[in-house]
């Protein structure tokens, strides 16, 4: 008499929770969002447009959008107190990284760029506090690229720098509300085409070439570490880098 093993079916691991997604409408947030759907959570998108919002919300099924600049700090405070339930995890992309010399840069600007990244992800801990559920999550983006100085790095290696000493703070600040940062490496989203242009492919091609891993890390493999930051439940006030091995060839 022959037996077959029986499959276990795995339970999802996000079911029941709710995801919010900040710069959800593309890139990594869109694909955070699609990933944590197929793990059983509802899905709360936000961006600033409402076009490519409401696209974003029909692909993953999100259960609400909400339209609005995340560096307004009254918009942002809003969309929290509004919500009219707790949530389990918020996943937080929006920004771009600065990559001209403050030394050609009104000072304004060059105090915006310093800050606007910081102050981001310290509005949302503020403004989500109390929203998010114990044991759930904050989750924010930086990166690995600036970690060297080079010519015309200086605002987003300042940047690179602080973030993780940020997170660790607002990890003991939230507690028991979890807070970590992805830090990645290039990776291929409409977002790096449009900073690259024309020398996009070049880029593909030398990581391609360079990289220990033989490819280019692209939004699905940020998606599945930030789900499993999101469902690990011993995981905070840490810095996780995904590039690649980009670091070590750089």
């Amino acid at each position: 008499m022959s037996t077959s093993a029986i499959p276990m079916r795995r339970k999802p691991e996000l079911l029941g929770q709710t995801v919010i997604v900040i710069g959800g409408s593309a890139g990594i947030g869109l694909e955070t969002a699609r990933r944590a759907r197929t793990e059983g959570a509802g899905i709360i998108l936000a961006g600033r447009n409402r076009d490519r919002l409401d696209q974003a919300a029909r692909e993953v099924g999100a259960e609400r959008t909400a339209a609005f600049d995340a560096n307004d700090p009254s918009a942002l405070e809003s969309f929290f107190r509004d919500l009219p339930e707790p949530v389990d995890h918020v996943m937080v992309t929006a920004g771009a990284p600065h990559y001209r010399s403050p030394l050609e840069m009104p000072p304004e600007e060059a105090r915006r760029d310093l800050t606007e990244h910081l102050l981001l992800a310290l509005n949302v801990a503020r403004s989500a506090a109390g929203k998010v559920r114990p044991a759930g999550s904050l989750i924010f983006m930086g990166g690995t690229g600036a970690r060297r100085p080079r010519p015309g790095l200086a605002i987003v290696s300042t940047v690179t720098v602080a973030f993780p000493a940020l997170i660790a703070n607002l990890a003991l600040e939230l507690a028991p509300v979890r807070v970590n940062l992805i830090a990645a490496g290039f990776v291929d989203t409409p977002l790096s085409a449009s900073l690259l242009g024309e020398n996009l492919d070049k880029r593909r091609e030398e990581l391609r070439a360079t990289l220990p891993i033989r490819r280019v890390v692209g939004p699905a493999d940020i998606a599945a570490l930030a789900v499993h930051i999101m469902s690990n439940t011993a995981l905070t006030g840490a810095t996780y880098d995904i590039d690649g091995g980009q670091q070590l060839v750089s």
